[in-house]
């Protein structure tokens, strides 16, 4: 069965909506980095990050205040599921010791609890900065190579166009992390696996954006007549049922996955969950209005240039 058999939305006459809507995403976004910055995790900080279960519902202020006085200054508490919590601190001791005294406080200040400590991490600051480096490096090189493969394919219009809206995906998808990461239950650090997600959010967005792309190269070639815009309006709700059952199929698994997947992978799903979300609405906001509207200065430059040949050959004569 298809779903929307013969759509006939009207994209393209609206998109200064859609233009509307995404810049003031991206302003919040802009204002949220600005603000209250993002939440990095020991990946790209360094130190010792202990998951400590079992410890019920204690405050995690005064958990802090407590795990100042055998760490080196205080660390990060914050709440890990249920009934656990997680400590991050910047101190170099060994593991060991720092599980050991971790541990002892919990029992001398909170005796009601019995604390079990079930994951911990351990980064470098040289080999966090390298993390942080290369992330970064990878990101900026997954744009840089998506645009040359789009130049090549189709044309620098379009390069432009995907390039534009697969940023558009990560500005946002970031800002909503700045925005939420002390309201929601679970962790937003940026770590290694959120940069995992943000790649594949850029990959699942190029994908529609390459589909609607292609389409509307093939109805160029068989409406040669029609307006321009037109066209790219009727190769969008073309593909548009396609687009649809993809979205809500992939929505569904990660879904389950940020529901069902554990605290470990919370930050991950919900990442995924807001990229199929964004990447859909932006191949089709963005993405290709940006095409057309750089074709109709493109065509609007020309006409003016070859008006004011005109008029100098007027007045030559």
């Amino acid at each position: 069965m298809r779903l929307l058999e013969n759509p006939s939305f009207s994209f393209i006459p609206t998109r200064k909506i859609g233009y509307m809507i995404s810049g003031t995403l991206i302003l919040l976004s802009i204002l949220s980095f600005a603000t209250r910055g993002l939440e990095q995790g020991i990946d790209f900080l360094g130190g010792t990050e202990i998951v400590v279960e079992n410890v019920g519902t204690l405050d995690a202020l005064e958990v802090r205040a407590s795990m100042a006085e055998v760490l080196d200054g205080e660390p990060e508490v914050k709440t890990f599921g249920t009934t656990g919590l997680l400590i991050r601190t910047a101190s170099e001791r060994e593991v060991s010791d720092i599980q050991r005294d971790v541990l002892a406080q919990f029992q001398a200040s909170f005796p009601d609890v019995s604390p079990e400590v079930v994951q911990t991490n351990v980064v470098g600051p040289r080999f966090a900065a390298d993390l942080q480096r290369g992330a970064i490096y990878s990101v900026l090189g997954a744009l840089f190579v998506i645009f040359v493969y789009i130049m090549l394919r189709f044309e620098w219009r379009y390069g432009l166009g995907a390039l534009a809206a697969i940023t558009h995906d990560v500005i946002i998808v970031l800002g909503i992390f700045s925005l939420f990461q002390d309201v929601l239950p679970f962790s937003l650090q940026i770590d290694q696996a959120i940069i995992a997600a943000f790649l594949t959010i850029v990959g699942y967005s190029l994908n529609d954006t390459v589909v609607v792309f292609d389409r509307t190269r093939e109805y160029l070639n068989l409406f040669k007549t029609d307006p321009y815009e037109e066209v790219v309006n009727r190769s969008m709700n073309s593909t548009l049922s396609r687009t649809v059952v993809t979205s809500v199929t992939t929505l569904i698994v990660t879904s389950i996955l940020l529901f069902f997947g554990g605290d470990v992978l919370r930050g991950f799903s919900f990442a995924l969950v807001l990229g199929v979300i964004i990447g859909t609405y932006s191949s089709v906001y963005v993405a290709s209005p940006i095409v057309v509207d750089i074709r109709l200065w493109l065509e609007g430059s020309e006409k003016e240039e070859s008006n004011k040949y005109k008029r100098k050959e007027r007045t030559r004569i």
